[in-house]
């Protein structure tokens, strides 16, 4: 397992992929993990920190290599070292992965051409603008395209390495690592990387705060645009707006994935489907079980099985 660090590198992008292949190798996995840089110097952080590594990324490394992402790289040209590093690493590997915009890096190199690919939610138009062959999955925690694995932002990086613990040594130990981490176990990659709390950090003097507040205290309530531009003392357009310039999706589908997440949490606890449906706010089993489908591509009674 190589994974490639360089200057201004999002820290957790490699430790929480290294933790879960780290917390593995105690249970019972034999995961060679190997941190490199362009030039095998020891590199900056984006929090500041030196990270050492163990040596210079090399021609051939056999088995997985992960490709990181950092804030704001895809802002400006990659350098030349930095591209070099990673064609090198690729070129031999049995599987190619990358998390956050780590794709980007990836995609630079032509390796994306042709695939299926995602990153972080926020870069995904750009990721379609600047490499048009690349068939972009806008909302996946990650995708899997033949012996490519491509993730979304930042703690997705988790959800991929649980994903390739499963695929190496079983689900048995992946749910052991997860549990040990006290993590989500096995988001699939389908599910949306929009989690609605994690992503909707606005303001507090944004007059969706309060809105927001309100909604995940009370999924099950009839939350409609006129109710929900009420609640923000807002026109239902300029609702729109909002939603759109600072979460980054429409106030329809925010409380979807707010009551999913209710839903989800409800069934782990034990409640049936029906339960579920009627305190998420679904309201029937077929509306819960189509939204399942949909965007978590298990039907609400596996999902309660597995959780």
């Amino acid at each position: 397992m190589t994974i490639l660090a360089f200057d201004g590198v999002t820290m957790i992008d490699i430790a929480g992929p290294s933790d879960v292949f780290g917390h593995a190798n105690r249970l019972g996995a034999d995961y060679e993990l190997r941190v490199v840089s362009p030039d095998g110097q020891p590199v900056r952080t984006a929090s500041g920190t030196t990270l050492g590594v163990d040596g210079a990324a090399d021609d051939s490394p056999k088995g997985t290599v992960l490709v990181p992402g950092a804030y704001g790289m895809v802002d400006f040209p990659f350098t030349g070292p930095l591209v070099e590093a990673v064609r090198r690493l690729v070129s031999d590997a049995d599987r190619i992965t990358s998390v956050c915009t780590g794709s980007f890096l990836l995609a630079e190199i032509g390796l994306l051409d042709g695939r299926k690919a995602t990153t972080h939610w926020r870069q995904v138009d750009r990721f379609g603008q600047r490499y048009p062959d690349v068939a972009v999955q806008p909302d996946a925690l990650y995708v899997r395209d033949g012996n490519v694995v491509t993730s979304a932002g930042v703690s997705s990086g988790i959800d991929l390495a649980l994903a390739l613990v499963e695929d190496d040594f079983g689900p048995a130990l992946a749910a052991e690592v997860a549990q040990a981490m006290v993590v989500f176990m096995q988001r699939p990659g389908g599910q949306s990387q929009f989690s609605a709390p994690s992503r909707a950090h606005v303001g507090r003097d944004s007059p969706l705060r309060t809105l927001l507040d309100a909604v995940a205290a009370d999924p099950a309530e009839h939350w409609t645009v006129s109710t929900m531009s009420a609640r923000a003392a807002v026109s239902p357009r300029q609702l729109s707006r909002l939603f759109h310039d600072e979460i980054g999706t429409t106030p329809a589908r925010y409380v979807e994935l707010v009551r999913l997440e209710a839903a989800q949490d409800l069934l782990s606890r034990g409640h049936t489907v029906a339960s579920a449906a009627a305190r998420s706010g679904f309201g029937s089993d077929e509306t819960l079980r189509r939204v399942f489908v949909q965007r978590l591509g298990v039907t609400p009674g596996a999902y309660r099985a597995q959780h």
